[in-house]
């Protein structure tokens, strides 16, 4: 269930990584992978990443991300916990430089840029090379259902991934995400 834009299942952390939409549109989501450090689970970086708060100096790999000012709506831990930073009516900046062929809008294709304006960003903590875990599946599952129930523009056919929306520069959520497994637990009586 989503009430006044927040998921009731997810542990709100806020993110200041986050402004207005140019429109009231939430039409569509995009999935991502995140881990920090890279190959590693578990832990607060990412929230530290999505929060401002990320500290350059505890890992080599947090030097060159520490100044990103970048969020999502949700992060699904390994575990199956879900974060929510930002509330779905406002814009995450999640997939950057980004273009989609939309074929729903107003009846006609048509190429769009700046995502981050209708879609909600979904992380999923992992990586492009290993599998995602079953409850983290499960999760994903009932957020979907939850925003296609309260958003009616967002439909199945309209979660994409971020290589599918910046193919030369991003790679996640990656082979290692069952499209195919995720479909199905869309489709399962809850």
């Amino acid at each position: 269930m989503i009430g006044d834009h927040w998921w009731h299942s997810a542990r709100r952390v806020v993110s200041p990584n986050a402004n207005a939409r140019p429109t009231d549109e939430v039409s569509a989501v995009v999935l991502h992978g995140i881990s920090l450090p890279p190959g590693e689970f578990g832990g607060d970086a990412i929230e530290r990443l999505f929060t401002n708060t990320l500290d350059s100096g505890a890992h080599p790999a947090f030097f060159a991300i520490a100044s990103l000012r970048v969020s999502a709506h949700l992060l699904i831990r390994r575990d199956g916990e879900c974060i929510q930073f930002v509330p779905f009516d406002r814009r995450a900046w999640h997939a950057g430089k980004s273009r989609w062929r939309d074929v729903e809008r107003a009846g006609q294709e048509q190429l769009r840029e700046g995502l981050n304006d209708f879609t909600i960003g979904i992380e999923l903590e992992g990586t492009d090379e290993r599998a995602y875990r079953e409850a983290q599946y499960r999760t994903l599952a009932a957020v979907l259902r939850a925003l296609i129930a309260h958003y009616p523009a967002v439909t199945a056919d309209r979660i994409t991934g971020h290589a599918q929306i910046a193919p030369l520069r991003k790679t996640d959520p990656g082979p290692a995400f069952d499209w195919s497994y995720l479909r199905r637990c869309l489709t399962e009586i809850v």
